[in-house]
């Protein structure tokens, strides 16, 4: 009888009205709780614009040391991440920029990243590598200058000096890894796993 459906018909209607509600509510304390979990986990170092003359914030170190003897100079007493503006001035960026730029101007992979090596020679050219002072031979000294060079040595010893400096040990008992390279990365589909960037290395 229509008596008795309008009982059910309301109580439908409070049942969808309460599946609704606590539908929102769930999903308004998942997307609540997911930023908060955000803010928790990440610490900024640097935020986009400002010019930092060093910060460095101290993390605990691998607990991997733990299991092998220790050895001055060769196990790291502090463990963190440093950022800082003040490594080498603007006209030495934009200079080591414009190295960089010659270089991978000679070259460039098919794929959308590309290496340029100055102290091994290593230079992406379609889906390979060369070496740019065998490939080009003496053209390089047409290429790059004595001065950018040194240039490019002076840049590697202030990272080398500003790592030493923030890790409080001695410069000559750091040694970069190499290579050290410029890359250059664009939108281009990877051709190769060498421009896919984000694949496991050992250095």
């Amino acid at each position: 009888t229509k008596k008795d459906q309008l009982p059910q018909e309301a109580q439908r209607t409070w049942l969808r009205t309460v599946t609704f509600g606590v539908g929102l509510a769930l999903i308004v304390f998942l997307l609540w709780s997911s930023l908060r979990m955000d803010d928790d986990a990440a610490e900024v170092l640097a935020h986009r614009g400002e010019v930092l003359e060093g910060r460095f914030i101290e993390v605990p170190c691998s607990e991997d040391y733990d299991g092998h003897r220790r050895f001055e100079g060769c196990t790291p007493r502090k463990c963190g991440r440093g950022v800082t503006d003040m490594v080498i001035t603007r006209e030495e960026a934009e200079q080591i920029r414009r190295i960089a730029e010659k270089g991978l101007s000679l070259g460039g992979s098919d794929g959308g990243a590309s290496i340029l090596d100055l102290h091994s020679g290593a230079l992406s050219v379609g889906k390979h590598f060369v070496n740019l002072y065998r490939y080009f031979g003496d053209k390089v000294q047409n290429i790059f200058s004595e001065e950018d060079f040194q240039l490019y040595r002076d840049v590697r010893q202030k990272v080398q000096l500003t790592i030493a400096k923030a890790f409080g040990i001695s410069a000559s008992s750091l040694y970069l890894t190499k290579p050290t390279f410029f890359s250059r990365i664009n939108s281009t589909e990877a051709q190769t796993a060498h421009d896919e960037y984000w694949h496991a290395h050992v250095d």
